[in-house]
């Protein structure tokens, strides 16, 4: 299907206070009516079907927006980009391969704010690869303190992130030599992201929340592989014993299933989970 998503959801300018209030009163759909809207969209190219989904997703944009306010860009522009990443995923969306349109679109929305930031902030415009946008979205969460890193903790960041060691001293000094005012220089609505309005504890560094939040996202990935791996039997003992929404099942329960032994599900769990570990320590 060849067909340009073009909706008409609500736009984050103006009093971005209002947009977020307004975002936040659309409902959240359960799992059966996404599914079958975005079956309507993709087989019937109902684009009404499409914008509810869009709709009811763009909370989830504010949120992801949020964590990237520390690179001095605008708010409502960073909302703005990662709704266009929400449509490309909606567009994109396959509601048979079994995961959540919510764990599908994050990835979208947060390539569409990674693209804006690069094309926006003038100091890192030399991350033209995909290994320099790695270096520029991961340094400051690698680096150990805030003075310029040693000549083995150079060396230690490039072989992590796949760099050569100049690129990693080059961005570093790109990245301590920023020269964004500390405070707002007018009351203009975008100015209120001054840093001085989000400066906190350096626990809440926005790089490292960001960084924090792509390693879950790699975990997230890394555990649906993990339990594609599984044969069908071996992947439900693991989803009823451990990742369960209620009360996880019993070996008990789960062998009156199968009309098995109970020590028999407690080796095909112990085979399974050890196999899971083995691919997720591998993709780590």
């Amino acid at each position: 299907m060849t067909l340009t998503l073009k909706l008409p959801v609500p736009v984050a300018v103006g009093n971005l206070e209002s947009y977020i209030q307004a975002a936040n009163r659309f409902p959240i759909l359960g799992e059966q009516e996404e599914k079958e809207l975005a079956r309507r969209f993709r087989q019937e190219g109902d684009l009404e079907a499409a914008r509810t989904l869009v709709l009811s997703h763009l909370r989830l944009v504010i949120a992801v927006a949020r964590g990237y306010l520390g690179y001095g860009l605008p708010h409502a522009d960073l909302i703005q980009e990662g709704n266009v990443g929400l449509m490309k995923a909606v567009k994109r969306y396959d509601p048979e391969r079994g995961v959540r349109l919510v764990s599908f679109a994050i990835h979208w929305i947060k390539a569409e704010i990674h693209e804006y930031i690069l094309r926006n902030w003038r100091l890192v415009k030399i991350a033209t690869t995909k290994a320099q946008r790695k270096l520029f979205f991961n340094l400051r969460s690698l680096k150990q303190d805030l003075n310029t890193m040693g000549s083995e903790e150079v060396g230690a960041v490039a072989r992590q992130l796949g760099v050569k060691p100049e690129e990693v001293r080059e961005m570093e000094t790109r990245l301590s030599g920023q020269d964004i005012a500390l405070e707002a220089g007018s009351e203009d609505e975008e100015d209120r992201f001054a840093p001085i309005a989000y400066l906190a504890d350096p626990a809440e560094e926005p790089s490292e929340t960001l960084a924090k939040r792509e390693m879950e996202r790699l975990q997230e990935t890394g555990l649906k592989q993990a339990l594609d791996s599984l044969d069908a039997r071996s992947r439900r003992i693991i989803e009823r014993r451990w990742l369960a929404e209620g009360e996880a099942a019993t070996l008990h329960e789960l062998a009156d299933e199968y009309g098995v032994s109970a020590e028999r599900i407690r080796q095909i769990e112990a085979k399974a989970m050890q196999k899971m570990k083995g691919l997720l320590t591998y993709a780590a």
